[in-house]
């Protein structure tokens, strides 16, 4: 197992440095530090000595990779890859173009996003695997019928549509819940239903007709019908052997999006203003903060590979069939 882990590990290394290598060719040579300052200046005639004091306060006025006019390791130290892009694998995601520091903004800007997204990952499994299995077992009559039919309806709406009629029929016709905005403690639960619902809601179309598919497949296997000869009933068929066996594939669509509950979800917390992550990228993008914007991707990245692993680890725990050598 834990060679298996190093193994992976190490395959993460070079995927992060392609990724990193990438985005600095994006935001350094494709966008040159001259363009990221004439952006934020926002003057049509920008002097170059205002162009220069720009880049001087943010670190923008070093040689890109390397500097012949230092000495020693400074000659690598001293450039923006190592500043804007090398210290990114330390996480020391420095400061924005606005000054503030990154790090601590992620540091307090993940705990709303999760206080969203874990709920609605939960609640959501929970109600699309019961839904799926409750049409499966009434497969072919007409429940399966309009319940897929239920299903494309709902994913064929857009996630606004779930968004703005939710604001609407709860905080403007019903007064239930504010309709935007966010508090620390205990005072944010009442912030945060409206936005768990509407992600619930919006997911069941999607969730309960994957999950209806995965089951489907599962009940026509060899090990199914030996059950039923068994005398099994259709519900504990259901229930112990076929949603045992489609774990794989489940828990494999819930560890890869496990990175996203961390990073947030760029329109919830937008339409409902809650100071999550995915509004920081949006607001970094508005301000055309660059240095946010690099980070965020980076840090998606290594979530992403983390969650790749966490999920080739899983598969250890609901498949005796896998081995890790």
């Amino acid at each position: 197992m834990m060679t298996y882990i190093i193994r992976r590990l190490l395959y993460a290394i070079p995927i992060l440095m392609g990724v990193n290598i990438l985005t600095f060719m994006l935001f350094f040579v494709i966008n040159s530090p001259d363009d990221m300052a004439r952006l934020n200046l926002g003057a049509k005639h920008v002097t170059p000595e205002a162009i220069e004091k720009w880049k001087e306060e943010r670190g923008y006025d070093k040689p890109l990779l390397i500097n012949s006019q230092a000495e020693g390791l400074d000659r690598l130290t001293d450039t923006i890859f190592y500043e804007k892009s090398v210290k990114l694998f330390m996480f020391d995601f420095g400061s924005s173009d606005s000054g503030r520091d990154i790090g601590h903004d992620i540091s307090q800007r993940m705990w709303p996003s999760l206080a969203i997204a874990i709920p609605v990952l939960m609640v959501g499994l929970s109600i699309n695997i019961t839904f799926a299995l409750l049409i499966v077992f009434f497969r072919t009559t007409y429940i399966d019928l309009w319940g897929v039919v239920l299903c494309v309806t709902m994913m064929s709406i857009s996630g606004l549509f779930y968004i703005i009629g939710g604001q609407y029929l709860a905080g403007k016709l019903l007064h239930l819940v504010p309709i935007s905005g966010y508090d620390t403690g205990f005072s944010a639960i009442k912030f945060l239903i409206l936005p768990v619902i509407v992600g619930v809601i919006g997911g069941i179309g999607g969730g309960t007709r994957w999950y209806r598919t995965l089951f489907l497949e599962e009940i026509n296997k060899d090990y199914v019908r030996s059950a039923r000869a068994k005398g099994l009933s259709e519900s504990m068929v259901m229930f112990r052997h076929v949603l045992q066996n489609a774990m794989i594939p489940i828990l494999t669509g819930v560890v890869v999006v496990l990175p996203l509950l961390f990073m947030g979800s760029l329109i919830t917390e937008s339409f409902f203003s809650i100071p999550g992550l995915g509004s920081y990228v949006i607001d970094a993008i508005n301000m055309q903060d660059f240095a946010i914007v690099r980070s965020m991707v980076f840090l998606g990245a290594v979530l992403y590979v983390v969650g790749l692993l966490l999920t080739d680890i899983s598969y250890t725990l609901v498949d005796p069939r896998v081995r890790l050598d």
